[in-house]
């Protein structure tokens, strides 16, 4: 089972966390940055295609766990929320 860290990194906003297992990866929270010295961060890619993500798991509704959803659907992902 592997962590990657790729959002909320140094700042409060952003969360995103990849969870890949031998079976699944499961994408937690994909939000927004909301800091304004970092919102750039709200338009880089995933460094993965959307496409293979197999399910997104929220942790709440917040817009810095759930506001890029839209994005990421956008860019491929069909899998369950």
């Amino acid at each position: 089972m592997r962590l990657h860290f790729l959002g909320a990194n140094r700042v409060v906003t952003g969360s995103c966390t990849l969870l890949e297992s031998g079976r699944a990866r499961v994408l937690v929270d994909r939000g927004l940055v909301q800091e304004r010295a970092h919102l750039d961060r709200n338009w880089k890619r995933l460094p993965l295609d959307a496409a293979t993500i197999d399910t997104v798991l929220l942790t709440h509704a917040h817009l810095d766990h759930c506001g890029l959803l839209p994005r990421l659907v956008r860019d491929g992902f069909e899998g369950e929320i």
